[in-house]
């Protein structure tokens, strides 16, 4: 059934608030978002209001079952252009939910799935070992690109979603999604992977990595790396690069000297405003020119 968004269906999801920085380091204590390993940086914390949005938690119907997502769009009539938006390893927790209500302030209708909601609830692990390990190794492939598809699918039935305009960004785990999302995907138009690994070994639950795909993608890709990044090797960054090279893909990697791993995760100490800043504007450019 044919299901269209109104500020009524909104109001009855979840209530319509403003966030805070408080209220957000009070929630994240206690559903385990503050993992040990990344400790919630109070000070950097950014939140953005709902005011001029919609929005809200609300169910999408995938393959298999119903999974929980995150929805915002801007509040004023119109059809707005899609952004799939893919969690980093601790799920859709608030700093997920503010990634997309930035991009509906930039005039996007933003999804965020909740991908692990089969295998078992992050805010649950306080090690990041443990969530890895029981949660996150768990998680095949196959599955996300069939929730993304139910994404699409479901904006395609909204009135106030332009899924023909179709992007896709992501962070860290979600990174590597992106790159893999843009080779599954013939729908999606443009996609900016923020620090997502490229190489790594080949499972039955993770067959591929990037640099394995960069001669399918079906679209330009923006990759945005740290210098730094303890977890991501430069080397790997310009072996997928002259993936790129090779396969005369249309995509490109900026790398911010310095910058760290998480670069962009304002809730934590990995933040790098500067850095952070630089790569929005270049998201935002990069959906502007493909989409």
């Amino acid at each position: 059934m044919r299901k269209d968004f109104q500020q009524a269906d909104f109001e009855s999801l979840v209530p319509q608030q403003s966030f805070d920085r408080r209220a957000f380091l009070v929630s994240a204590a206690a559903s385990g978002i503050a993992l040990a390993a990344q400790p919630v940086a109070a000070q950097t914390m950014i939140v953005t209001p709902m005011d001029g949005l919609q929005g809200g938690d609300t169910e999408i119907q995938s393959f298999d079952r119903k999974i929980p997502a995150y929805v915002a769009l801007p509040a004023a009539a119109g059809r707005y252009p899609v952004v799939l938006v893919c969690q980093e390893i601790f799920g859709v927790h608030e700093h997920i939910k503010d990634i997309c209500r930035r991009l509906a302030k930039a005039g996007y209708f933003a999804i965020a799935p909740e991908l692990y909601v089969r295998q078992g609830d992050p805010r649950k692990y306080a090690d990041i070992g443990a969530l890895l390990k029981e949660v996150v190794a768990k998680v095949p492939d196959e599955q996300v690109m069939k929730d993304f598809d139910a994404c699409v699918a479901y904006a395609q039935a909204q009135t106030r979603a332009n899924a023909g305009e179709l992007a896709i960004t992501g962070f860290c785990w979600g990174g590597r999604i992106v790159w893999l999302y843009c080779a599954h995907s013939k729908q999606v138009k443009a996609g900016v992977a923020w620090y997502g690994r490229l190489v790594g070994e080949s499972t039955a639950l993770t067959p591929r990595y990037p640099i394995d795909i960069a001669a399918r993608l079906n679209c330009p890709v923006l990759g945005l790396y740290g210098g730094a990044d303890q977890g991501i090797s430069q080397d790997s960054v310009e072996r997928m690069r002259a993936a790129l090279k090779a396969a005369g893909k249309n995509s490109q990697i900026h790398v911010y000297d310095g910058a760290p791993h998480a670069f962009n995760a304002d809730y934590r100490p990995s933040y790098r405003k500067e850095a952070a800043e630089d790569g929005w504007r270049r998201m935002l450019a990069w959906f502007g020119k493909n989409l």
